[in-house]
């Protein structure tokens, strides 16, 4: 097969647009070649391929036996021919146990995972024994979801949604700040059986305003311990003022036991059961006039976001939303997690419409198919790229409605 050739510079441009690539092209046996790899991130952040996705790519060449080149740190053009499907994803030592760990202390663990879980996620074996999955690498990491988001957010909504079975373990944390410190999350993951499909199970139906209060909104504080009961008052405070009929529950309050790192997630859930999620990794100034407060301003401008994106009125939060798109694609039938940002707050009108796109499931509202030859839909810059990526991988894909409404290609093995 002639690879599929996608410019790494397209929407967003960064290094989703590869790790999305390369899991699909694993998954569905498609070779894929990616130019401009990371083209957008030229400057500070610079381009080409990423420790964390040479980690990812060279898991999975090997567990697909693909044929690759340009497979290292640095490199700008990227190609990936797999030979093997999920299903001759062999054992190690009789187990179905495997072992993953990044070069750079700072790789992003959870950004490997992102890579290879397509792909893991339909890797069954007769009996339907799951698989275990131990990788090495950051748990707090700049531009990745922390293992906090992982665990309370994203996994949830898996589960929840789609009936995903992942049993998740944070062993040791790894940070990209302050001095070097490896981490490591072990996983035990259920495929989807042989023959059969992942299926969207929607939510109760929504109704404006009163499915949208946040009644409990969870945080997580890891920061230096002479901070935690500073932090904790001003996020009580600040959390009280926005959302004032909500209960504040302290989820973990860990030590970072270094000024250097900071994570602090907010989880606010309402009484439907929608959860949108704000947080922050951070290094207190080493010359620091008033710690207390920048502290302060921490909390306020945390609570501050986490607010903002509640009004917003969508069913998901911003980074949410394009972790999903790959599995609404997969998955049979249609699905929906809209999330609007045109830079107003919702209004009953506007909420209204997100409330249609997940009730168009049962009740068969008028639908507009999207083009998708480049990025598109209602969402980040990353969630319309996600769309672009997934169609050209799997093309009878569907999206409809600004990408409000997914057709997935109900994939079996």
């Amino acid at each position: 097969m002639k690879p599929i050739e996608l410019d790494g510079r397209t929407g967003e441009g960064g290094g989703q647009l590869v790790r999305l690539a390369v899991g699909l092209a694993a998954l569905t046996s498609q070779p894929v070649t990616i130019t401009n790899v990371r083209g957008n991130r030229q400057g500070g952040r610079g381009g080409g391929l990423k420790s964390q996705h040479v980690t990812s790519i060279a898991w999975l060449a090997s567990v697909t036996d693909a044929q690759t080149t340009g497979l290292s740190v640095g490199s700008k053009t990227l190609t990936f021919i797999p030979r093997r499907s999920p299903l001759q994803l062999a054992s190690q030592g009789g187990k179905r146990k495997y072992s993953i760990s990044a070069e750079s202390d700072a790789a992003s663990a959870l950004l490997v995972l992102q890579a290879i879980f397509p792909y893991v996620l339909f890797a069954s074996a007769e009996g339907d024994e799951p698989l275990e999955l131990d990788i090495s690498g950051g748990t707090n990491v700049a531009w990745s979801l922390s293992y906090e988001y992982f665990d309370q957010v994203l996994m949830p909504t898996l589960e929840e949604r789609f009936g995903v079975q992942v049993k998740r373990e944070l062993r040791q944390r790894g940070w990209s700040l302050g001095s070097k410190s490896r981490g490591n999350i072990w996983l035990r993951i259920h495929p989807v059986p042989q023959g059969q499909k992942l299926r969207y199970v929607p939510p109760p139906a929504y109704t404006y305003p009163d499915s949208y209060r946040v009644e409990r909104v969870d945080v997580s504080i890891i920061v230096p311990q002479w901070a935690h009961e500073t932090l904790q008052s001003n996020v009580v405070r600040d959390l009280g003022t926005l959302f004032p009929d909500a209960d504040v529950h302290f989820k973990l309050l860990e030590d970072s036991r270094d000024d250097a790192r900071w994570s602090v997630l907010l989880v606010a859930q309402s009484t439907a059961g929608i959860r949108w999620a704000r947080d922050v990794l951070w290094s207190m100034p080493k010359k620091a006039k008033s710690r207390d407060v920048l502290v302060s301003q921490l909390s306020r401008a945390l609570c501050k976001r986490l607010y903002e994106e509640v009004e917003l009125g969508g069913t998901v939060d911003e980074h949410l939303q394009d972790q999903v798109v790959s599995l609404q694609a997969l998955a049979e039938g249609l699905s929906s997690f809209p999330r609007h940002d045109d830079g107003h707050g919702a209004d009953e009108r506007y909420v209204d419409e997100v409330i249609d796109g997940v009730a168009s499931l049962s009740v068969g509202a008028k639908l507009r198919k999207e083009k998708t030859h480049a990025p598109f839909g209602h969402g980040s810059g990353h969630t319309q790229t996600a769309r672009w990526v997934i169609s050209e991988l799997l093309p009878k894909s569907e999206f409809y409605n600004k990408g409000d409404v997914v057709r997935g290609v109900g994939f079996s093995l």
